[in-house]
């Protein structure tokens, strides 16, 4: 893979390239109610009904977190209020980078064009974008692209708008159940995971594994 030199590097966002607080931000709410057996519990439950919302129909993200939430708090027996919800979802704008992902990002962008698509928002992606430190071809979304991931068509949608086929690029993820399984799927042939311990791996997937974004440059020979 080191010798590929792909037309562009395509990127997950949050979770990938900013760091993604859903956990505290549950802590914050419902930490006071559950000891920390209960609380794990719960975070994974919120994972959980995230992916499974974006697994129906597109809806818009604000959707997906209050879903997600109520369905948590029914299923751990905690009062659920909207306005969890919305604090929760209005927090995502105000997360910033991992500390490894601008200098990593910095170097590439002046060798290789730098896509992002994410399960995201248009009016709520600027802003992290603008946090990340360098400079990207295209940021497309969930909401441009009518899916979200995993769904298939969020790639061929990103395929669409580049002019390009799953030859072309290069999909860099910290997660196999929201982009490497898919981008598996379509054929994306070279596929890179940041291992930021949200999953285990799972050689089936064939990508190269990575621990940070700072590494990255090196797949490319960079």
């Amino acid at each position: 893979m080191s010798t590929f030199r792909p037309k562009y590097v395509t990127f997950d966002c949050h979770g990938t390239l900013i760091n993604f607080q859903m956990a505290d931000a549950a802590k914050d709410h419902f930490g006071h109610l559950l000891n920390d057996l209960q609380m794990a519990e719960f975070i994974r439950n919120f994972q959980a009904y995230r992916l499974d919302e974006v697994l129906r129909d597109w809806k818009p993200y604000a959707e997906v977190v209050h879903n997600a939430l109520e369905r948590a708090c029914k299923r751990n027996n905690v009062a659920f209020k909207p306005e969890q919800a919305e604090e929760i979802y209005n927090r995502v704008p105000t997360w910033g980078p991992h500390a490894d992902v601008p200098e990593g990002l910095a170097k590439l962008a002046k060798e290789i064009p730098l896509v992002i698509l994410t399960n995201s928002m248009v009016a709520q992606i600027p802003s992290n974008v603008a946090k990340l430190g360098a400079p990207f071809h295209a940021v497309l979304t969930a909401e441009e692209a009518g899916a979200y991931k995993p769904h298939l068509q969020a790639f061929e949608y990103m395929f669409d708008t580049l002019g390009c086929g799953p030859e072309d690029i290069t999909h860099v993820s910290s997660s196999f159940r929201h982009d490497l399984m898919s981008a598996y799927d379509i054929g994306i042939k070279s596929k890179v995971w940041v291992n930021r311990g949200h999953e285990p791996a799972n050689p089936y997937y064939e990508y190269t594994e990575i621990p940070d974004v700072t590494h990255l440059p090196g797949v490319f020979g960079i």
